[in-house]
C-alpha cells in the first residue's frame, strides 16, 4: 500500500439489464478466470429463478440481502509496543457492500450441490430472510468487534 497518495476509485459501468452498479459488482466478484459472459449468465439465471420462486422484484431482494449481510463494524490489526491488538473500526459504505458480496458468493460456493445458479439463488434468499452463512459471517465479525471494544482507543 502506497503511503504517498490514496488510490483513485474506479468508476464501475452500470449493468445493461438492471441498470445497477451493484449488479455489475456482484458479476465481477462472481467471475473466475476472466469468464465474464459466463458470470453474467449465471447471475441472470439466478435472478430469473428468484423472480419465479418469490414473485417479487429480484433486484429489491438482492439489495435487501446485501443490506442484511453488510457488517457495520470490523476489526483491524494494530501493532502497539510489540503487541498486536484487534481494533474495531466502522465500515464505510463501499467496503461494506464489497464485504457483503464477498460473503454471499463465498457462502454460495461452499453450499452442497452441483449447480451454482441454485446455490447462489438460495444464498441470496437466505440472506434476504436473515439466515444463512453470509449473515452468520457478519454476526461473527460483529461479535469480534464487540469483544475487542476495549481497544477502540488505538484507532488505526
Amino acid at each position: 500500500m502506497s503511503r504517498r497518495r490514496t488510490a483513485k476509485k474506479r468508476i464501475i459501468a452500470q449493468d445493461p439489464i438492471y441498470n445497477s452498479n451493484l449488479v455489475t459488482m456482484i458479476i465481477n466478484k462472481l467471475l473466475l478466470k476472466g469468464k465474464k459472459s459466463l458470470a453474467q449468465r449465471i447471475f441472470y439465471e439466478t435472478m430469473k429463478n428468484i423472480k419465479e420462486t418469490t414473485q417479487q422484484d429480484p433486484l429489491e431482494i438482492l439489495k435487501k440481502a446485501i443490506e442484511n449481510a453488510t457488517p457495520v463494524v470490523e476489526v483491524k490489526s494494530r501493532r502497539v509496543g510489540g503487541a498486536t491488538y484487534q481494533v474495531p473500526i466502522e465500515v464505510k459504505n463501499d467496503r461494506g457492500n464489497s464485504l457483503a458480496l464477498r460473503f454471499i458468493i463465498k457462502s454460495a460456493r461452499k453450499r452442497p450441490g452441483k449447480n451454482i445458479i441454485t446455490k447462489l439463488g438460495n444464498e441470496i434468499l437466505d440472506a434476504y430472510n436473515n439466515i444463512g452463512n453470509s449473515v452468520k459471517k457478519k454476526e461473527e465479525i460483529h461479535k469480534m468487534a464487540e469483544a475487542n471494544k476495549a481497544f477502540s482507543t488505538f484507532k488505526v
